[in-house]
């Protein structure tokens, strides 16, 4: 887990508060759980000003202030926070000294693990220090954060060497019974076994900023400051470059000034010398300009001892200062550190289709912050900026996208000098749905052919094919695309014109075909009577002589040439109930031998038995049409969560009881995390 929000400040000279009761851990793996309590007394010149951040208490359980562990025993530290009043999910963050966050460390030596309950709605936070040595030793801090609410800990561990009581020759000399003198008999196998040589391994060092930018190479100067929070870094390495020069001996100091001197902002530091004798009048310069006794600025004697104190460090302090005894004067530079930077306000997972825009956002804890994003652990270069658009506003720093592909997939990194945010990127391929088809058309000589369409998305584009071959506009042909429409005219139809026309959209394996019939006029020119004949041409999936399958929303059209002289009179009927509309969705077009019955949009209310009769003197001709539309099943009913786990749960239904006329083949089911407003499949 990453820290979100601003940690409490601490200053160079970090000290611990002295062990009360060394808690002692035995070598088996233990937890250091205790009852929340008070927030611990720190030493002065450890804390920052607290008004730049307020805590909150959100800890229920905290690490003691103090533990001692063996020497190669492991230790575990517990920490808890009550998540019930929360708006966001707590970040935590196990810190070392000063700014060095464990996470980085994580690996053989430290380990993190975190749990949550969610009954009690407790996260519960674990770091295991599997085996202890020298270097464990040192003063640690806990951090845990939540949009605007914080907290922190401090504690100390101390590391005690193993008794070498196996180390003692007379231990080997204990007979192995009870029986007196006599008893037993002598332990030789102890004395024979070779005892290795410990070495004290030399205390670790706490990190100086100038020694190490004093040693590094010129190129790693960026990455140093970037890492250790330098703002003005040409400043400093113009001080750092006045150094190299030697200062004369004098006689007025016995102890001079350090070389520099590091402090974080607000935090407190001491800058002492010592005099050669007595009577010595002092002066403390900063850039020159005598320095006088304030607020902030304490001028201490002790003795022999000089010493200036400068309480809550800004930036203004960051200068040279000099201590002026007479004619001599010894010099040194104070770096004020800001406090590292920490995400306020993490990265969301997105999820997103092909084209689509992305844009991951991430809130600081500083304005105008460096920040380093990164793709699959890659730093994002420069060379990138026509595919990546990286921007900042205030405290906020975003990341875009403007029409993603599957390669930008993967895990995305915002990393600051203090802490880091990671997020996930999803990237399916576009699902294209017809919302609309079209169907055979049947028309005379002369007659305008319109096949229209629509699809789920308006900015794809598509062609026409005329019996596979495409098809190029012209003054009698016209082809549009105005949002989801697609249109293909055909004016003054010919016989020509008769094929199969078929849309296929862009870039997805889809088509949408229907055919055009060229009708032609038979004129009879012998005076006779004809018995009327139905000729039935409908649009539709066939199931069977008598049957038509529509799916709902697309369009039905039941074309019937007729024939009979003289020509019969044509009558529809639905579920045995006459139908004479000529206008609406539902519509009967007549003309001269030829009626149409036609369904816009089909619904679940169109599936019926229809019966055309015609007649004329010489007679009657009667068909029966079973209309079946096929529509999206009815949601399952009664719909129950029967089990919940951290990560799964079990869900029971009732089958529909609508399956939309043909047999159900599966169930979808979304689900979506607490802190986002995505749903995923």
């Amino acid at each position: 887990s990453q820290a979100t929000g601003r940690a409490e400040q601490r200053s160079s000279e970090t000290t611990m508060p002295e062990p009360k009761k060394p808690v002692k851990a035995v070598p088996q793996p233990e937890q250091a759980q205790v009852a929340a309590e008070p927030q611990i007394e720190q030493p002065e010149n450890d804390v920052a000003d607290h008004a730049q951040q307020q805590l909150t208490g959100l800890f229920t359980v905290k690490p003691p202030e103090t533990l001692c562990v063996q020497m190669g025993a492991a230790l575990t530290l517990i920490a808890k926070v009550d998540a019930t009043a929360l708006v966001k999910k707590p970040c935590i963050k196990w810190i070392k000294g000063k700014w060095l966050d464990l996470k980085s460390k994580a690996g053989s030596v430290y380990q993190f693990k975190e749990e949550f309950d969610s009954k009690t709605k407790v996260y519960t936070y674990e770091m295991k220090i599997v085996k202890a040595d020298k270097t464990t030793a040192g003063a640690y801090r806990c951090e845990v954060t939540s949009k605007d609410q914080c907290d922190s800990v401090a504690f100390n561990i101390d590391v005690e060497a193993t008794e070498a009581t196996a180390d003692n020759l007379l231990t080997s000399f204990k007979r192995t019974g009870e029986a007196g003198e006599d008893a037993g008999e002598l332990d030789f196998s102890g004395l024979l076994k070779k005892r290795d040589v410990k070495e004290v391994s030399a205390p670790v060092e706490e990190v100086d900023v100038w020694e190490i930018l004093k040693n590094a190479k010129p190129c790693d100067f960026e990455k140093i400051a970037f890492q250790y929070g330098i703002t003005d870094l040409r400043g400093m390495l113009k001080r750092l470059k006045k150094k190299k020069r030697v200062e004369k001996k004098t006689d007025s100091f016995t102890k001079k000034l350090e070389a520099a001197y590091q402090v974080d902002k607000g935090g407190k530091i001491r800058m002492s010398i010592e005099l050669g004798g007595p009577n010595m009048e002092v002066k403390w310069l900063k850039n020159g300009k005598e320095i006088r006794p304030s607020g902030r600025y304490i001028f201490e004697m002790i003795g022999l001892k000089r010493v200036l104190t400068i309480k809550n460090c800004t930036l203004a302090d960051d200068a040279e200062y000099e201590c002026v005894i007479g004619e001599d004067k010894c010099t040194a530079d104070l770096f004020v550190r800001e406090p590292p930077v920490v995400i306020i306000v993490p990265l969301d997972d997105q999820h997103v289709y092909v084209e689509d825009r992305v844009e991951f956002d991430c809130e600081v804890s500083e304005e105008g912050a460096v920040v380093v994003w990164s793709k699959n652990g890659v730093d994002l270069t420069r060379d990138e900026a026509l595919k990546f658009r990286i921007k900042k506003d205030g405290k906020k720093h975003f990341l875009i996208i403007n029409e993603v592909t599957k390669g930008d997939a993967g895990r995305y990194k915002i990393k600051t000098n203090g802490g880091e945010s990671e997020a996930d990127l999803i990237v399916e391929d576009k699902v294209l749905e017809v919302l609309q088809s079209f169907a055979d058309l049947t028309l005379k000589a002369q007659e305008q052919a319109v096949f229209k369409c629509e699809v789920s998305d308006d900015k794809v584009t598509g062609k026409w094919l005329k019996n596979g071959i495409e098809v190029i506009p012209s003054k009698r042909i016209h082809i549009t695309h105005k949002g989801r429409i697609h249109k293909l005219v055909i004016d003054g139809i010919t016989p020509d014109d008769e094929a199969d026309y078929t849309f296929i959209p862009n870039g997805y394996a889809l088509s949408i075909s229907a055919k055009l019939n060229f009708l032609e006029i038979k004129v009879d020119y012998v005076p006779r009577q004809e018995p009327p004949k139905i000729h039935l041409d409908c649009t539709g999936t066939v199931v069977s002589q008598n049957t038509i399958v529509v799916v709902a929303g697309n369009k039905l059209r039941l074309d019937v040439d007729i024939s009979g002289e003289p020509p019969p009179v044509v009558t529809w009927f639905k579920s045995d109930q006459e139908f004479t509309e000529t206008e609406g969705r539902c519509r009967i077009e007549t003309r001269e031998c030829h009626s149409s019955f036609i369904v816009e949009g089909a619904l679940r209310e169109d599936e019926a038995k229809y019966n055309i009769v015609v007649k004329n003197p010489a007679g009657e001709d009667k068909c029966v049409i079973l209309v079946k539309v096929v529509d999206v099943p009815d949601p399952p009913e009664n719909v129950k969560i029967t089990g919940i786990g951290d990560d799964w749960c079990t869900a029971a239904w009732d089958v529909p009881k609508f399956d939309g006329g043909q047999p159900l083949t599966g169930y979808l089911l979304e689900r979506k995390k607490k802190t986002s407003s995505r749903w995923m499949k």
